[in-house]
């Protein structure tokens, strides 16, 4: 029997966990999917919004593969620190896969970032996820804008979170603490705004119409600032998505307002260069940008400020050493050679990685599949070296010797069953549970 551990319970690790239990050429494998939270499915859970239901069905189909009779959850497991370091975890296992993500933000490197007000896009989606980790409470919802820095499809998903109506959100299973907030929201302007223009933004057409299908906001875009787009006037030579994506912005710019309560101002070709406040934000200084004819934006010494006390970050993910692994701090990555863990430039038998951490934050959900079967396919190739390994016979018996306390699957299922008689006690359908307390409670069937 060949033990593996995957290290991640997002797409990533159960599309790990899948591609080495589906394959034939190594029958006997045992797969542990070991995470951090006590709950699984990670970005599908805690990063894609309360609204898309859709891609939040994914779930079910990452489940389908947790429930596989070779493939074990266990869940509130913390890898890195001491006990479970990637040297101890290559004495319970025959290969180790990570599959961790990219778990911080991207900075803006420009003064009064740290200023009361100002937030990374993460904390925001965080608190409306119900991530058990999440460190604020509260944003500023009670004034009028909000500046959203970013033009990704996070940046969008939070434009339009705080762009909805909260009854919109009432079905979905957004914390109740975050629904009341979001209910009581004075937020009428949110600015979404990128440093280059629109044939180089980084959403997918399909979340930038989710805007102009919300019923209580307008889309505002300004004509002249698309038309600082070399591409602009002719994108039959864009990539499929960018060509989309200014065919919408283009029809928007000719559209007039209709007069909702609420208005989302797309604006290009702003490049941030300070907030500014004392004591808290009160605006955004940006510099304009114009295209350098290299592909990319440069200063024009003209500036403008919007005026903000609430501005969320969204520009990018990194991600983040994980102790006892090595780790690349220019790419934010593990080094690696098709999945395979590089130590001093050589691969580390039994080490490998899939998903952000392997390859940086990039692509959609289902780039993790050919990402992951490349990693397994190494591992396979690897598979007879590695099963000579000597492993301990029960690594789940060896990690509760060592302390950790586990949540198996079951307990998952008591955590969805709580999820759903808070909802029904709230007059609503599924809700959260947003604290780590109320989580294991829950999972250890505790009232």
């Amino acid at each position: 029997m060949l033990r593996v551990a995957v290290i991640g319970s997002g797409p990533s690790g159960v599309y790990a966990a899948q591609a080495l239990v589906q394959q034939q050429a190594v029958p006997e494998v045992s797969v542990h999917v070991l995470d951090r939270l006590p709950c699984p499915y990670g970005l599908v859970r805690y990063g894609v919004a309360p609204d898309h239901e859709k891609i939040k069905s994914l779930q079910n189909t990452l489940r389908t593969v947790l429930e596989h009779p070779r493939v074990s959850f266990l869940g509130n497991v913390q890898v890195g620190p001491p006990p479970l370091v990637p040297e101890r975890l290559l004495g319970l296992y025959h290969a180790v896969v990570y599959c961790v993500g990219a778990a911080t933000d991207r900075r803006l490197g420009v003064p009064g970032e740290e200023l009361p007000g100002s937030f990374s896009a993460t904390e925001f989606v965080s608190w409306y996820s119900a991530h058990p980790d999440a460190t604020v409470d509260s944003f500023a919802l009670g004034a009028g804008s909000a500046v959203v820095i970013g033009v990704g499809n996070v940046a969008v998903d939070v434009a339009r979170i705080l762009a909805r109506g909260a009854e919109e959100l009432r079905p979905t299973d957004v914390p109740h603490a975050a629904l009341g907030a979001l209910s009581e929201s004075q937020v009428a302007d949110i600015h979404m705004v990128g440093r280059r223009g629109p044939s180089q933004a980084k959403f997918t057409t399909k979340e930038l119409r989710e805007l102009g299908a919300l019923t209580g906001a307008d889309v505002l875009v300004r004509a002249e600032e698309l038309a600082l787009d070399p591409a602009y006037a002719d994108p039959s030579g864009l990539p499929g998505i960018n060509r989309r994506n200014v065919e919408v912005l283009r029809d928007w710019a000719r559209r007039a307002p209709i007069g909702r309560p609420r208005r989302i101002h797309l604006r290009f070709f702003l490049k941030p260069v300070a907030l500014l406040g004392e004591g808290a934000v009160r605006a955004v200084r940006f510099e304009r940008t114009a295209p350098d004819g290299r592909g990319g934006v440069a200063g024009t010494g003209v500036f403008e400020d919007i005026e903000a006390p609430l501005v969320l970050r969204s520009v990018g993910y990194r991600g983040v050493p994980l102790p006892g692994l090595p780790f690349d701090e220019e790419r934010g990555t593990v080094p690696n050679a098709a999945g395979r863990v590089l130590r001093g430039g050589a691969p580390s038998p039994g080490e490998y990685v899939a998903g952000w951490i392997k390859r940086g934050p990039t692509g959609v959900i289902g780039t993790n599949r050919p990402c992951a079967k490349e990693t397994v396919a190494s591992l396979l190739a690897d598979a007879d070296a590695l099963a000579a390994r000597p492993v301990a016979p029960d690594p789940l018996r060896a990690l509760r010797e060592a302390g950790v306390d586990p949540v198996e699957w079951n307990g998952w299922l008591r955590i969805e069953a709580a999820e759903e008689a808070l909802g029904e006690a709230l007059g609503r359908t599924k809700v959260k549970i947003p604290d780590w307390t109320g989580l294991l409670g829950a999972a250890r069937g505790q009232e």
